[in-house]
């Protein structure tokens, strides 16, 4: 297999493949965007609220102002 710059991989003790290390010099970038798109999938699930219903919860906690 070719080896690509910055990236190394964890093995367990049979040599198994179980994760990745990347070069966030490297591959910071790559890192967010995944990063990103795991947190969106994670929240998936989770009850939205329309962008008034939370713009008036934020006004209401002195977080946002007229």
């Amino acid at each position: 297999m070719q080896e690509i710059k910055g990236v190394q991989f964890v093995t367990d003790s049979l040599g198994h493949k179980v994760g990745v290390l990347l070069d966030l010099h490297e591959w910071g970038e790559l890192w967010e965007d995944m990063y990103d798109i795991m947190i969106a999938k994670d929240r998936a699930g989770e009850p939205r609220l329309k962008l008034e219903d939370f713009e008036a919860e934020l006004r209401r906690e002195g977080l946002l102002s007229e």
